[in-house]
């Protein structure tokens, strides 16, 4: 098991995470908390590209809860037909509007448990509504924190909130704020899941990640020595090509 960060290694790794981006912002776009909520909800198992591309022409006109019902799930479904599940998170988009004209005034709580509550609002909604449109200092795990957080060992977990507890627990006061879009960057942009960026990496050497990517232009050696130590990682097996057996029928004879 990898050795934990320390605080020390905790405070430089988000110093300059910090320092490469002081004022991070969502790549979502929005134009207030209804359609920052809105646009999170749409954005499940969806680019925040392809959210944006959908939304930018709908939030023109519909911008509060009572537009959007006005507007009916049969449009809404015709607005975001190219984001994925776009027919569930139709109905949860025109339910969760209704919910927020009946029991909320129409404003988008500033309670995760009553955001929660929502229909389509997770926990990571949530966290993502709080932090963005209201300035609190949560931590929403998606799928890139989730990997950054187990892939460098700052917040190893084996579900999104113990990443989430664990970076809650790590992370100085001073950069929590922003702690959340640092890291969904970093994972989106350097720290990818396929083949991690690591010569561009800002904080690899604090990094526990042992099968790091090599520079572009490695020698030989060094991409082998990586690849059998990823293998040996994984418990996959080297497969080898069958040899002939001295005396077998083809050699008889000679």
């Amino acid at each position: 098991m990898a050795r934990r960060f320390t605080a020390r290694e905790v405070a430089e790794f988000f110093s300059r995470l910090a320092a490469n981006d002081p004022d991070p912002r969502s790549e979502l776009r929005y134009i207030n908390p209804y359609t920052l909520l809105v646009a999170v909800v749409l954005s499940a198992q969806a680019t925040d590209k392809g959210v944006n591309k959908a939304t930018a022409p709908l939030f023109v006109h519909v911008d509060t809860p009572e537009k959007m019902v006005a507007l009916g799930e049969e449009r809404l479904r015709e607005a975001i037909k190219t984001i994925g599940l776009y027919r569930t998170k139709a109905k949860n988009v025109i339910a969760l509007s209704m919910a927020l004209i009946e029991t909320h005034g129409s404003q988008v709580p500033r309670d995760r448990e009553q955001l929660q509550a929502l229909p389509g609002v997770g926990r990571k909604t949530a966290n993502v509504v709080l932090n963005v449109a209201f300035h609190e200092p949560t931590i929403a795990v998606d799928t890139h924190i989730f990997r950054v957080g187990n892939r460098t060992g700052i917040a190893p977990g084996k579900t999104p909130r113990e990443v989430e507890d664990g970076l809650e627990a790590l992370v100085p006061d001073d950069y929590k704020l922003h702690a959340h879009h640092w890291l969904i960057l970093h994972g989106r942009y350097i720290c990818v899941a396929r083949k991690p960026r690591c010569p561009d990496c800002i904080v690899a050497d604090l990094c526990r990640y042992k099968e790091k990517t090599p520079p572009a232009g490695a020698k030989p050696e060094v991409e082998k020595s990586i690849l059998k130590k990823a293998l040996k990682a994984s418990g996959a097996k080297r497969v080898r090509r069958p040899q002939a057996r001295r005396g077998s029928a083809g050699n008889r004879g000679r």
